[in-house]
């Protein structure tokens, strides 16, 4: 008797899992039903709004809902991914996210309204930013070689601009004057803007910054292109070498990635990066990309998540080795 209603209990159980990846499935078939919500954590016109409005684009076409971007700007990202992290994981709220928001703003900032790895579920990796290494053209350097002999010769004489403290381009400074074992004179400015003027002006020496903001003046012949921060050369600038190619070891690389909130259905999640897989790779949007110095790419979300938890315990380690605090 016993072992007819032991049968009877595991069949029962078999057939209820049964249903339940049934109707899982079936929500994921049937998704969206209404418009989802994608939420910028900066403000309109930069190279993340961009790249998330076409993607929203093509999503809305793709998944028959449209898809809204909404811009949330403030407290250098956090406010908007901190929307994100306290919503449903039903997949009507996503975030474009980038490597300065989950990997450097937990070690950066104190009392932070989320945990940059826990409380997301990664869909997938979208774009590198082509990150360059230049200097003003007083300064005697042609290559990275020259420049950390001239900052070797100089002590805390080469000043070197950023977006403010704790920023990805004080982030690549800090490491490679580290690596490179320089003392260099930090100059923060408050945003990118003000901080490239003063370089191109002379008031400070080197800079380390995406090459939207760097490339026109490059072009222009008001500063000199030394190098590329990222693991390998940017198709983008195929003739330029990376940091590391002088510096084995040296890698910045910024990405931007789209998220959900934690605990996301696998349903949703394997459909959402098939989307946006499909998206990035797509000739317009490349060439879009392309032309404001954006590299887009795919990932599975698996790969992506090693990414993130990579980035975030190697830049949290050296943002409190140094003693780096955001402003």
């Amino acid at each position: 008797m016993r072992s007819v209603v032991k049968s009877l209990l595991c069949g029962a159980a078999a057939l209820a899992m049964s249903f339940a990846a049934i109707s899982g499935a079936g929500a994921a078939d049937a998704y969206p039903t209404k418009p989802i919500t994608l939420i910028v954590p900066w403000a309109a016109g930069g190279s993340t709004d961009i790249l998330a409005r076409v993607l929203s684009e093509h999503l809305t076409k793709s998944l028959g809902q449209p898809v809204i971007v909404d811009n949330r700007p403030g407290a250098s990202g956090n406010i908007g991914s901190a929307t994100v992290a306290r919503a449903q994981p039903d997949g009507y709220t996503l975030l474009i996210g980038s490597m300065s928001t989950h990997a450097m703003n937990p070690s950066l900032m104190p009392n932070m309204p989320f945990k940059g790895v826990e409380d997301f579920t990664p869909l997938g990796l979208l774009a590198y930013v082509t990150n360059t290494m230049v200097v003003h053209p007083s300064v005697p350097a042609k290559n990275v070689k020259e420049l950390i002999a001239y900052a070797k010769a100089n002590p805390g004489k080469l000043a070197y601009a950023s977006a403010g403290s704790g920023s990805t381009n004080h982030l690549s400074a800090v490491l490679f004057a580290k690596m490179a074992g320089v003392d260099m004179l930090h100059v923060p400015y408050k945003g990118g803007a003000p901080a490239v003027v003063d370089l191109v002006a002379g008031q400070t020496q080197l800079l380390f910054s995406a090459g939207t903001q760097t490339l026109p003046h490059v072009k222009a012949g008001k500063l000199r292109l030394l190098a590329v921060t990222e693991a390998k050369r940017s198709p983008l600038l195929p003739d330029v070498p990376t940091v590391g190619e002088t510096l084995p070891g040296y890698e910045l690389s910024v990405w931007y990635g789209a998220f959900g909130p934690k605990n996301m259905p696998a349903e949703l999640v394997t459909r959402l990066n098939s989307e946006i897989n499909r998206i990035m790779t797509l000739p317009e949007v490349k060439a879009k990309m392309d032309s404001i110095g954006v590299e887009t790419t795919t990932s599975t979300p698996q790969a992506f998540g090693k990414i993130l938890r990579r980035d975030a315990d190697r830049y949290g380690k050296l943002i409190r080795e140094l003693g780096i605090k955001a402003e």
